[in-house]
C-alpha cells in the first residue's frame, strides 16, 4: 500500500529548542529562577532500618544564615506516595515528608533551610541524632513474610487493591493467564527453565533532581520543578502538605533528561514545605551522590521462566514468575511488575497454547525504586528472549527462524496483552529487514579472529505499549493568534524527547501551515489542559490524538467566523490553511482577517481544547542484532555493530525517532554490560558517583544503525505509535546471546562484566 505524503508529518524537522540549547541560552531551572532563594539540604540516614530516638538541632540552628531546621515532629502526618500516575494511584500511601522510622540508607532525617549552601552544610554537620538501629531486610528473596517489617505502621494505605499487604512486606501480588499451562508443559518435547536476574539501574540523567518553590502574589504555592508530571506533582504536594490543590501551581522548565526518574516527585516536597512554612522562596538541588543513593532506580527483578516447545521449535507454553524489589517505598511497584510479563509473553502469540504470569512485589530496606524507560518490560524481555535463544541453541536452530515461527503478527489477538488485537504489526518485516541489513547469515557463525578473540552475533526482539489504556489522558489546546499563527498549549513535558516539536508538526499538518508558525507552551498546571504527563510512551500517541481532535474542531470554529465575514453559511466554507473560502462564488478571507474578527463582535472562540484517552495501547515492535568481539583472556566485550529496526507506526519526525532509538540502545547496552546498583552488607549503595557507576559513552559503541518499518495504527495520530521506551529492550538479551555464542556460557544475571566472562569461560 502506497504511503500517504504529508507536508510536515514524517519529516525531520529541527527541534524547537535546538538553537537555545546549542547557543547555551538559559533554559534550565537554575538559569531561570530569581536569586535569593533559601538553600534546602537534607540530612540523610546512615542506617538501612532505624528509629530516631533523639535529635538535637539547637547547636546547628545557631549557625549564621540558618533559617530553619525541621524534623519528623514538624511536618504534617499525611501519608502519600511519590509515584506520579493517573489517579487512583496504584502505589500505596506509605511515605511521610519526614518519618521517625527510617527505612533505607539515605532516607531523610531532617530538612535544613539556610541563606547559603555553606551555612546549610555546616548546620547538617552539627545536628546530633541518636538512632535505635534495627535489623534490616536486604534480600528480596527473604522479604515476603519476613519477621522484619519494612512498614509496620497502621497508617499504611493502599487506594487500589493490587494484592498488597504491609504486614507481609507485600506491595502487590497477582496470578493471571490462559489455558492449562501445566498440562501443555507436560506434553512438550523440550522444556527450558531458568531464573534471570536484573539489578537496579540508575537513569543517570545529566540534570539531577531539582525544585524551586515560592509564594505567588496571591499567596499560592508556586513550584518550578524538573519534572515529567506537573499535574501529579500538584496532587502529591496537596496530599503531603494537607492543602488544597487550588493553592498550588506547578510548572516545568526545560528538563535536562528524565528517562522515568522524574515520574516520581523525588525533590518537590521538601522545598515546598520550607516555603509553605517560612513564606520564602526555596530551592533544593540534589547532588549526584544523592541521585545515586536516594533516587528512583529501575526495580531489581528476578524472573523465573519456564518455556515449553516441540522439536520443530514451536513454542507452546510460557510460565513466568517475577519477584520485584521495590525497596523501602512502593512507588511504581504494582505497575512496573506487570509489564515484565504482559510485554514479553505476547511476543510469542503465534502458536502459544497457554501462559501463566505471576508476580510478587516486596519491600526491602534498600533505596526505593521507581520508573525507568522500559518500565518492567526491559527486565521481562531480557528473561524471555534469553530463554528463546537458549531454546534455539538446544535445538540447533537459527534463532531468527524460531522467531519467525512463533512471533505475533498483524491481526492476531494477544491473550497475554489483555486480549488486545495487534492491528498494526510489522514485526515480521522488522526481522527480515534487520537480517538483511545486518548480514545475519554471514555474521551468525562464530569466527575465531586469533589472539584469543572471537566474533559472534546475537538477536532479540521486543514490544512495548502506547500509553496506559483506559486510564491515561492526553490534552491539547490550539488557538489562533492575531497574526495568523498558532499557539499549542500542552500539559505533557518535553524531556529532550522533542515532543514540543513533534506535536507542533501535527498542528502544522492539520492547519496546513509551516511548523515555524506554531508556538508551543507548557507544562503549567494553571494554563495547560490536564495531561497525565510524559510517561508510559504516551505523548505522541495520546496527546497527538488530542492535537488532532483540537485542530479538527478549531477549523470548524474558524470557518464559522469566516462565514460571518463573508455572509454565508459555515457549511458552505472550506478551510485552506492561510484562508477560508466560500465555495459559492470566489469570496475568501485570510487567516489574519479571521484572527482580527475573533476579537471584535465575535461569538466563536478561535481556540479549542480537546482531550483523548484510548481503550487500547498499541505496541510498537523492534528487532535488534549485535556483533561483538570478545577477548577470552580478559573477558572484554567490544561492540562492533548494533542494528535495530523499529515499527512505531509512522515516525512523525524520523530524525528525532532515530535519536530516541540510538539513545535507548546505548542505555540498554549499559544495563547489559556495566551498570548495576549494588549494596554493602549494611545496605548502603556502593556506586555513589559516576566514578563507580559506569555508563557507556559514544566511545564505547561501534557502529549503531537504526531503520524503520512502517505500519499504520488506526487509533494513533497519522497512524503513529510510541517509540520512547521499546528501544532500550533488545540490547541485554541480544548481548547475552552473543556472549554465549562466543564462550559457550549463558549469563543469566546482569550486568555481564569482563570478570564474569573471564571466570566463566570453560578451559580448553
Amino acid at each position: 500500500m502506497e504511503e500517504k505524503q504529508y507536508r510536515s508529518v514524517g519529516k525531520s524537522v529541527r527541534k524547537k529548542d535546538s538553537l537555545q540549547l546549542l547557543l547555551g541560552k538559559g533554559v534550565f531551572l537554575e538559569d531561570v529562577v530569581p536569586p535569593g532563594a533559601l538553600v534546602v539540604k537534607l540530612l540523610r540516614s546512615p542506617h538501612a532500618n532505624a528509629i530516631v530516638e533523639q535529635i538535637d538541632t539547637a547547636t546547628a540552628a545557631k549557625v549564621p544564615g540558618v533559617v530553619g531546621i525541621y524534623t519528623w515532629q514538624d511536618v504534617p502526618q499525611h501519608r502519600f506516595t511519590n509515584a506520579g500516575q493517573t489517579f487512583p494511584e496504584p502505589s500505596p500511601d506509605d511515605r511521610l515528608i519526614l518519618d521517625r522510622h527510617l527505612r533505607f540508607v539515605g532516607d531523610p532525617v531532617a530538612i535544613v533551610a539556610a541563606e547559603d549552601e555553606k551555612a546549610a552544610n555546616r548546620a547538617m554537620q552539627l545536628i546530633k541524632v541518636t538512632y535505635q538501629v534495627l535489623e534490616p531486610v536486604l534480600d528480596p528473596r527473604q522479604a515476603k513474610d519476613a519477621p522484619v517489617l519494612v512498614h509496620p505502621e497502621d497508617t499504611w494505605h493502599a487506594k487500589v487493591d493490587v494484592g498488597g499487604d504491609n504486614r507481609r512486606n507485600l506491595v502487590a501480588s497477582e496470578v493471571s493467564g490462559h489455558g492449562d499451562v501445566d498440562r501443555v508443559m507436560e506434553s512438550c518435547d523440550i522444556v527450558i527453565e531458568h531464573t534471570y536476574h536484573t539489578p537496579a539501574c540508575q537513569q543517570a540523567m545529566m540534570e539531577t533532581f531539582r525544585t524551586y518553590t515560592a509564594l505567588d502574589r496571591y499567596g499560592r504555592l508556586y513550584v518550578l520543578s524538573s519534572t515529567q508530571i506537573v499535574f501529579h506533582v500538584r496532587r502529591i504536594l496537596a496530599r503531603a502538605l494537607g492543602i488544597p490543590k487550588s493553592k498550588i501551581r506547578v510548572e516545568k522548565p526545560r528538563i535536562g533528561g528524565g528517562f522515568g526518574a522524574k515520574q516520581s516527585a523525588i525533590s518537590e516536597v521538601y522545598p515546598a514545605f520550607v516555603t509553605w512554612k517560612t513564606g520564602r522562596p526555596a530551592m533544593l538541588i540534589f547532588t549526584r551522590e544523592e541521585c545515586q543513593i536516594a533516587g528512583s532506580p529501575r526495580h531489581e527483578m528476578e524472573i523465573r521462566v519456564k518455556l515449553g516447545a516441540d522439536r520443530q521449535g514451536n513454542i507452546r507454553a510460557l510460565d513466568l514468575y517475577t519477584l520485584s524489589n521495590t525497596g523501602a517505598y512502593g512507588e511504581h511497584g504494582p505497575t512496573t511488575v506487570g509489564l515484565s510479563g504482559h510485554k514479553s509473553i505476547p511476543l510469542y502469540t503465534g502458536g502459544l497454547e497457554a501462559h501463566r504470569f505471576a508476580f510478587d512485589v516486596v519491600y526491602t530496606n534498600l533505596q526505593p525504586a521507581g520508573a525507568y524507560r522500559g518500565y518492567g518490560a526491559t527486565q521481562g524481555i531480557f528473561a524471555v528472549e534469553s530463554a528463546v535463544n537458549e531454546l534455539a541453541e538446544r535445538l540447533g536452530m537459527d534463532p531468527t527462524l524460531i522467531r519467525e515461527k512463533n512471533m505475533v503478527r498483524e491481526g492476531m489477538t494477544m491473550p497475554a496483552y489483555y486480549n488486545e488485537i495487534s492491528r498494526a504489526c510489522a514485526l515480521d518485516r522488522c526481522l527480515e529487514h534487520c537480517k538483511e541489513m545486518f548480514r545475519w547469515e554471514e555474521r551468525y557463525p562464530v569466527r575465531d579472529m586469533g589472539n584469543g578473540k572471537v566474533r559472534a552475533a546475537g538477536v532479540a526482539m521486543a514490544m512495548q505499549g502506547s500509553a496506559v489504556s483506559n486510564v491515561d489522558v492526553g490534552s491539547a489546546t490550539v488557538k489562533l493568534g492575531d497574526d495568523g499563527c498558532y499557539t499549542l498549549i500542552i500539559g505533557a513535558a518535553d524531556m529532550g524527547t522533542g515532543c514540543d516539536t513533534i506535536l507542533s508538526q501535527m498542528v502544522a499538518e492539520h492547519m496546513d501551515c509551516p511548523v515555524d508558525q506554531v508556538t508551543v507552551f507548557g507544562a503549567d498546571t494553571d494554563a495547560s489542559p490536564y495531561d497525565s504527563g510524559s510517561y508510559a510512551s504516551s505523548t505522541t500517541y495520546l496527546t497527538g490524538k488530542a492535537v488532532e481532535k483540537a485542530c479538527t474542531q478549531l477549523k470548524q470554529q474558524l470557518c464559522a467566523i469566516a462565514a460571518e465575514l463573508m455572509d454565508c453559511q459555515p457549511e458552505d466554507t472550506l478551510f485552506q490553511g492561510d484562508r477560508v473560502i466560500c465555495q459559492e462564488g470566489s469570496r475568501w478571507v485570510s487567516l489574519e482577517e479571521i484572527s482580527y474578527k475573533a476579537q471584535c463582535c465575535n461569538q466563536h472562540a478561535a481556540m479549542v481544547t480537546a482531550s483523548h484517552t484510548s481503550p487500547v495501547s498499541p505496541p510498537p515492535f523492534m528487532v535488534g542484532m549485535v556483533e561483538i568481539e570478545l577477548d577470552k583472556l580478559t573477558g572484554e566485550v567490544s561492540i562492533l555493530d548494533y542494528m535495530a529496526v523499529v515499527d512505531c507506526g509512522l515516525p512523525i519526525n524520523p530524525a528525532l525517532a532515530r535519536i530516541q532509538a540510538e539513545g535507548g540502545i546505548v542505555q540498554g547496552i549499559g544495563m547489559a554490560l556495566s551498570e548495576s546498583v549494588t549494596y554493602n552488607p549494611q545496605g548502603r549503595p556502593m556506586e555513589d558517583s559516576f566514578l563507580q557507576y559506569k555508563i557507556p559513552s559514544r566511545l564505547d559503541m561501534g557502529k549503531l544503525r537504526v531503520e524503520f518499518e512502517h505500519s499504520h495504527e488506526p487509533t494513533g495520530p497519522f497512524g503513529a505509535k510510541s517509540i520512547g521506551e521499546i528501544v532500550i529492550n533488545t540490547p541485554a538479551p541480544a548481548l547475552a546471546h552473543a556472549i554465549y555464542r562466543a564462550t559457550g556460557v549463558w549469563h543469566r544475571t546482569l550486568p555481564i562484566t569482563p570478570e564474569q566472562i573471564a571466570m566463566g569461560v570453560p578451559e580448553g
